[in-house]
């Protein structure tokens, strides 16, 4: 790792350290390469040329970020009043997934603002937000498509509850506001059911759409001042066509110089100054934007700067805050290769531009997602047709063990073949489709598993990584290994005006995900839960004492 005194690029507040000293070390400088290619100015004029004729046009429609900050200030006076009038709905629900939620979590955790963030299609967590002050509650269902078959899942949950609870539709109406582009289907939804509809920008994808409506209407409503992210989004704005005194330029360079010199894997944590969760939000924008055709950094979000796999051989350590002195070492732990720190507002816009530069360098289109459609295809044929019927392996406990063949059938032996499989380049994906709220202890599974091997461990909550992770799982390099936990159902919840219920949704994800996984050669094993606490439980004794 470097040295943080190593040098710092800064501008508008938001400070860049050590970047120089990550190209540095790489065998030729990539930076210097990016900007004799001219590539911060033509970012900055948002050339969609830069990633190739295939991506051109795509690039084209999708370069709106850059200065959406701007457009978004026409917002301002419409979020003053809705929120003025839904001032006695004090619970805001933001039912959406992956770039329609992540940046609205990261700015709400951020500023301390209560908001409930609904991403999960399983029934213990849907039914536990609709029994949580409904009368008080205000739904913003956000969907880019306005076709994504969680959030109108969710849409139809609160639709039926509110009814139920003795509202005519009108009073119901009041309880929603929809965030979609114009002329999508939920747009059409929204004026037959008669609620309110704020347009995002159609110009900014999902991942890239912090600062337009999709982050700023949930983050108004939740009583957070959004004027300040769009602020210090313009003042760093400034700096993105320079050479130098370009922070975001800075840590694309490096993301890009340490990816291609055998550094593919990005620690992502937390310095401890004030910004809270944006490693979630940074890994989606980089595991879909650069996990494609094989290719792909992937992130690798730890719990604090000494969790096991916060540092190591073949890792770019980053960390991230809103203020850390350039001697200090963030939380007693490791000292990272990069520390990425300002305001929250910059910190959105200096990444997205970062990731959008180091797409140029390695060759792939950082606005397409096109194995994320193909996973939701297998999803849907799961639903229709059901998934194949298959014995466990074993049952220990309250574990079920669905080994593949040729792999040990009990848990520890199931679980030390998963990780002989990931290979020396190789990384761990664990993926929970349980309620991420009930059953908060899965996530302790990734710094246990990170103690058994050398290998990067991530940890996702299903769905909601498969609209982030889930890319690059499947279209990334090929060297991954995955393990599966899914969990009985005891009370489900039906999908109003759909023939299946959550709980039916929720396994035709984990199935279709299995399936896309399988069907690319990647190693999967698969730990049922029939009792959740229990096997939890279970599964980390398991993980803390007989793998490590």
């Amino acid at each position: 790792m470097t040295d943080l005194l190593a040098g710092v690029e800064a501008a508008a507040g938001l400070a860049v350290h050590g970047a120089d000293a990550v190209d540095r070390a790489a065998a030729t400088s990539t930076r210097a390469a990016l900007v004799a290619a001219g590539v911060p100015g033509r970012l900055a004029g948002k050339d969609p040329t830069l990633w190739g004729p295939a991506a051109q046009a795509g690039a084209k429609s999708r370069l709106g970020w850059l200065d959406t900050h701007r457009r978004s200030r026409e917002l301002l006076p419409q979020l003053a009043e809705l929120a003025a009038e839904l001032a006695d709905l004090d619970h805001v629900v933001l039912a959406g997934m992956g770039g329609s939620s992540l940046a609205a979590e990261v700015i709400a955790r951020t500023t301390g603002r209560p908001l409930t963030v609904l991403d999960t299609t399983d029934p213990g967590q849907v039914r536990a937000a609709l029994a949580d002050r409904l009368e008080r509650t205000v739904v913003v269902v956000a969907s880019k498509s306005g076709s994504t078959v969680e959030t109108d899942s969710h849409r139809r949950a609160y639709w039926q509850a509110f009814l139920d609870a003795g509202m005519t539709e009108a009073e119901a109406a009041r309880h929603f506001v929809v965030v979609t582009d114009p002329g999508s289907p939920l747009e059409e939804t929204a004026a037959e059911m008669g609620v309110v509809v704020i347009h995002a920008d159609p110009e900014v994808g999902g991942r890239y759409s912090a600062l337009t409506a999709f982050g700023l209407v949930p983050a108004a409503l939740a009583g957070v001042e959004v004027t300040a992210l769009l602020d210090d989004a313009e003042a760093l704005a400034g700096s993105l066509d320079r050479d130098r005194d370009n922070p975001a330029l800075a840590l694309g360079a490096a993301l890009a110089a340490a990816a291609t010199d055998g550094r593919d894997r990005v620690v992502l944590v937390s310095d401890g100054t004030g910004i809270d969760g944006l490693g979630d939000w940074a890994e989606q924008l980089i595991a879909e934007s650069t996990g494609k055709t094989g290719l792909g950094i992937l992130p690798v979000v730890v719990e604090s700067p000494g969790a096991p796999g916060a540092s190591g051989a073949g890792v770019l350590t980053v960390t991230y805050g809103g203020a850390l002195p350039p001697d200090a070492v963030p939380g007693g732990g490791c000292v990272p290769d990069l520390a990425v720190n300002g305001p929250l507002g910059a910190h959105f816009l200096a990444w997205k531009y970062a990731v959008a530069v180091a797409a140029v360098a390695l060759g792939v289109d950082p606005f397409d997602q096109p194995d994320v459609a193909g996973a939701k295809r297998t999803t849907e044929r799961v639903l229709a047709e059901g998934a194949p019927a298959q014995p466990p392996s074993s049952t220990e406990g309250a574990i079920e063990v669905y080994a593949p063949a040729g792999a040990p059938a009990d848990l520890a032996g199931a679980l030390r073949w998963l990780l002989d499989q990931v290979p020396g380049d190789g990384y761990l994906a664990v993926t929970a489709y349980l309620d991420r709220l009930a059953d908060a202890d899965a996530a302790r599974l990734r710094p246990l598993l990170a103690r058994a091997t050398a290998a990067p461990v991530t940890f996702g909550w299903g769905p909601r990584f498969l609209h982030s992770t889930g890319q690059y799982h499947k279209g990334g390099p090929a060297v991954g290994a995955h393990l599966q936990v899914t969990g009985a159902v005891t009370d489900d919840l039906p999908v109003p005006g759909r023939p299946y219920s959550f709980a039916e949704l929720q396994a035709a994800q984990a199935a279709g995900d299995r399936q896309a996984l399988a069907d690319r050669g990647r190693p999967v094993l698969r730990l049922h839960l029939t009792e959740r606490a229990a096997g939890l439980a279970q599964l980390l004794d398991v993980a803390g004492r007989t793998l490590t």
